[in-house]
């Protein structure tokens, strides 16, 4: 089990598409999973139920993959020291992006329930992130100024090694 992690808009969804097929295996993107099962977007369960009943829908999910493959986390699933435990049974590869290039890429998202309000408190839950993600990973890959194909490219030597 190949597990990618890291802020949102670090390139995970994209990353996991691509190394999946590089791989030859599944990929589940598990925002998306959660919106199939749960029949509704992920703004509207963060609206309608909260923070807390997302990150249960997350955790029922991880454990419940168990067939190999590539999946994109949800930058979120480290909170949950249950999560972080499931993680550590794959390969973890953090795909580490600076704040700067998140900003950039997330400017004009209107998606992410986390990503609406002052940009000060998106930079402390980055600040709050990184290390947990940093604690995680197997692997981390700088995504800062790469195409997609250079960082699955770079995931896939590691990998060899």
């Amino acid at each position: 089990m190949i597990y990618l992690i890291g802020f949102m808009g670090s390139g995970k969804s994209t990353i996991a598409g691509k190394l999946s097929d590089e791989l030859n295996l599944p990929y589940i993107e598990m925002d998306k999973a959660i919106e199939e099962k749960e029949k509704m977007p992920i703004s509207d369960m963060f609206a309608q139920f909260g923070e807390t009943y997302f990150r249960k829908c997350e955790t029922h999910l991880l454990k419940s993959i168990n067939e190999e493959s590539v999946v994109s986390t949800g930058g979120g699933v480290i909170l949950k020291e249950e999560n972080q435990d499931y993680l550590s049974t794959g390969t973890v590869v953090f795909l580490r992006a600076s704040w700067n290039t998140i900003v950039s890429r997330l400017q004009n998202d209107q998606d992410r329930p986390l990503w609406k309000g002052d940009l000060t408190e998106k930079q402390a839950i980055f600040a709050v992130r990184q290390p947990i993600y940093e604690s995680l990973a197997h692997q981390i890959i700088d995504v800062d100024n790469k195409s997609p194909e250079e960082i699955v490219n770079e995931i896939m030597a590691r990998l060899k090694k």
